[in-house]
């Protein structure tokens, strides 16, 4: 399945991002199509995964629902109103796709000038589309970044945690499809040090041979090109791996760089705090996106949102470390503002108060892992 509706603009900044990715195999050299590369296994780092390491943690909340994100126009007074929220654990991830799903709506009615709702990677991801679509676009927020429920993200580029696994049979896996595929697109057009966007290994680690991928990224299988790795394969404690290639985003440089795309293409920022939708509804744009995540539960009576607690620990960081992975509830990203642990998923609680017990918990699981590498 491609991607609908997509502008001329866009397919030929993709179209060249996609050409500039290719490599050719060096002459004589053949490839047999579908067998992959298997390289030998070599040692990786170890995390480093000891007390006084920890530097920091934090929890944040997913706006999660059960029937997935929504992505739906309606008419409100004289206004119309686009939503692009619940994106459960892919905020980040699908930032890019559900603003484009988004931005075909409001294309479809003839005003040029939006307000924004939220400031944070779904946000700022549908400012800078509509911008880059004709639009004078004004971003409303509460919070802004640093101080966003996306700063506090992994943001490994993976759809996680964004609908009940009934819904993969659902017209919603369509949809999820479409999303993901345009936003890996973009995100390759993202990749540098500017964005801190970059390509890495990921293993995920089970104990049967080729541990499941999430039913998530089967709907796209060519994003995730799953190499098999037996025991000798690789240095983890766990007989089985399934190693993918795929994105890490650095949230905190990351949404800065957007926002000052944003403002450089003449974007405006107001911190404003909406106390109802009466309040919304007063904005002086005809275009309204709400990109509020959880707070379009109170804002606009959505009762299928509930949050999904993360919590993270990070460790100093270790710039050897190259890789990712995924171990049972565990999972560790490198990034150059810390070694991120995670390992919670925890629906319906609403703290975000770090919690000792759970990050000793953590940082157990992963010096365990650490110490039965070879």
């Amino acid at each position: 399945m491609q991607p609908q509706n997509m502008d001329r603009r866009t397919a030929l900044k993709l179209g060249a991002a996609a050409l500039a990715g290719l490599v050719l195999p060096g002459c004589g050299v053949r490839l047999s199509p579908g067998v992959p590369v298997r390289a030998p296994s070599v040692p990786l780092p170890r995390v480093l995964a000891s007390e006084d390491r920890l530097i920091r943690t934090v929890a944040g909340l997913r706006p999660y629902r059960p029937s997935g994100f929504v992505v739906r126009a309606e008419r409100m007074g004289e206004k119309t109103v686009v939503h692009n929220y619940g994106h459960g654990g892919s905020g980040v991830t699908l930032s890019w796709g559900t603003a484009k799903l988004a931005l075909d709506l409001a294309l479809a009615q003839p005003h040029r000038s939006a307000a924004v709702i939220g400031c944070g990677a779904v946000g700022l991801a549908t400012a800078r589309l509509f911008q880059d679509h004709g639009f004078r676009v004004t971003v409303y927020a509460r919070d802004l970044p640093p101080n966003t429920t996306s700063n506090v993200a992994g943001a490994l580029w993976a759809p996680f945690s964004i609908a009940d696994m009934e819904m993969r049979e659902s017209p919603f896996a369509e949809r999820l499809a479409l999303a993901s595929r345009f936003s890996h697109r973009y995100f390759q057009t993202l990749v540098g040090e500017r964005y801190a966007v970059r390509w890495l290994p990921l293993y995920m680690l089970g104990d049967q041979r080729s541990p499941p991928l999430p039913w998530m990224w089967e709907l796209t299988p060519e994003l995730f090109r799953a190499v098999p790795l037996e025991a000798g394969e690789h240095p983890f404690p766990r007989p089985h791996a399934r190693r993918v290639h795929t994105m890490l985003i650095e949230p905190g440089p990351y949404l800065r760089a957007l926002m000052e795309d944003f403002r450089e293409a003449g974007g405006e920022v107001v911190v404003r705090d909406f106390p109802d939708v009466a309040a919304v509804l007063r904005l002086d744009e005809p275009v309204v996106l709400n990109c509020t995540g959880l707070g379009a539960k109170a804002l606009f009576g959505d009762e299928e949102l509930v949050p999904i607690r993360g919590q993270l620990s990070f460790l100093v960081p270790q710039p050897e470390l190259q890789h990712m992975y995924i171990a049972g509830p565990f999972y560790m990203f490198p990034r150059t503002d810390g070694v991120v642990l995670g390992g919670t998923s925890e629906r319906g609680d609403w703290s975000t108060a770090p919690d000792e017990a759970t990050a000793r918990r953590v940082l157990e699981g992963h010096r365990t892992l650490a110490a039965g590498m070879r």
